[in-house]
């Protein structure tokens, strides 16, 4: 192999190319994204960029003596690939063809159609999303976020810190029951009420209505009316993979990949956000959308792409998140289980230790203010499901049903 274009300039991308050069390949290696910016973190820009803490610096991926040695193409998205000869077409005319590639092209926020292009609604998913919407978290406006789930859940956090009046809007009856179930939902969905922020469940948004472009309040579909001077949309995600219609590159609810990221092309691996890997354990594929997969997986599909050994494994699915002074992290898969057992602390009290189990196996684990104890538990997962999850895969696993993160 002598040339690998990497598709993606975020996390997992970046990643992908750390994992490249750290098994040797000394190829050419062209990573291709389609914002202007190099690779910068995600996560704290619901967070401590919100809340003006960091800046634009403080958020950049590469250390100060980094180099790949990689030809950098940005700022021009990818809209096309043929996946028989391994080509790949830019926004701008440019094409790129490889021995290997490698798609890290993430997700896109979902969007309400009914509010796109008025003024004061916003996405969270862009570093230019978190700079326009922090030019307009002024104290004592009034936030209105669409989608309980954790980034809108932290962006609520942030702004109720900074002095805004929040309400949060969620259609689901309990916030956070697909990651977190039912049970443990409730108890961190209370986190919102208990900090001054109203939480609405089991509605969503009939109508809205504006003056000038700009939403002055939303009209629920239980006859409830919200006002608003910002409205922030956080209802997940969608894979960018609508480029890859036509390349031959087989897509359910991501790019469809065997257990180590190979695609049903030869020549080509899938990673991070855009990727659904099969999970044997499981026996279904699953896109998961968490900073730890972004930078896991890449060493193993780059291993598999150059056929070699990896050195690393994939671990049971890992995110946290930081809510109103609470520090959640959770490892697993909520919906294996069968019931939730505390294991320490006291859940109304948020400082708590819960244990999923089907039947008598653990399944996943959520800590809250419970590093230690958690770190603990995470590791047991981690073991328990290696054997399984690191089974060799040498061909991609059937094209079973997508399941959604």
């Amino acid at each position: 192999m002598k040339t690998l274009a990497i598709v993606g300039a975020s996390l997992a991308g970046l990643s992908a190319a750390r994992a490249a050069r750290a098994l040797g390949f000394d190829g050419k290696l062209i990573i291709i994204g389609d914002e202007a910016e190099r690779p910068y973190d995600r996560p704290p820009l619901s967070k401590d960029f919100l809340l003006g803490r960091i800046g634009t610096d403080d958020l950049a991926l590469e250390t100060a003596d980094e180099d790949l040695d990689a030809e950098w193409l940005l700022g021009s998205r990818a809209v096309k690939l043929d996946g028989a000869t391994r080509t790949i077409t830019l926004a701008n005319g440019t094409t790129v063809t490889a021995d290997g590639i490698v798609l890290a092209t993430g997700a896109s926020a979902r969007t309400l159609p009914e509010l796109a292009g008025l003024a004061n609604v916003f996405s969270l998913r862009t570093l230019a999303d978190a700079q326009a919407l922090s030019a307009e978290l002024q104290p004592e406006r009034q936030l209105v976020v669409v989608g309980a789930g954790f980034i809108g859940a932290e962006a609520a956090s942030t702004a109720k810190a900074l002095g805004l009046e929040v309400t949060v809007i969620e259609a689901q009856p309990v916030p956070l029951a697909g990651p977190l179930g039912t049970e443990m939902g409730s108890v961190v969905g209370r986190l919102h009420g208990l900090n001054g922020v109203e939480l609405i469940c089991g509605t969503g948004v009939d109508l809205f209505h504006s003056y000038e472009s700009q939403v002055t309040g939303l009209r629920l579909t239980d006859g409830r009316y919200v006002p608003a001077d910002l409205v922030l949309v956080g209802i997940g995600a969608v894979p960018n993979i609508g480029w890859l219609d036509g390349s031959g590159v087989e897509t359910g609810n991501g790019v469809l990949c065997d257990a180590s990221g190979r695609t049903n092309m030869p020549g080509i691996v899938a990673v991070g956000d855009c990727a659904a890997w099969f999970n044997e354990r499981h026996g279904a594929h699953r896109r998961v959308e968490h900073w730890t997969t972004a930078t896991e997986h890449p060493e193993v599909a780059v291993a598999a792409l150059l056929e070699q050994p990896a050195s690393g494994s994939v671990k049971v699915p890992y995110f946290w998140s930081d809510q109103y002074g609470v520090k959640l992290q959770f490892a697993g898969n909520a919906a294996q289980a069968d019931r939730v057992a505390i294991e320490a602390g006291d859940p109304q009290e948020h400082n708590v230790l819960a244990v999923y189990y089907r039947g008598e196996e653990p399944v996943a684990v959520l800590g809250m203010n419970q590093v230690r104890l958690f770190t603990k538990w995470r590791r047991t997962l981690n073991q328990a499901a290696a054997p399984a999850v690191d089974a060799p895969a040498s061909a991609p696993a059937p094209a079973v049903a997508a399941v959604p993160a």
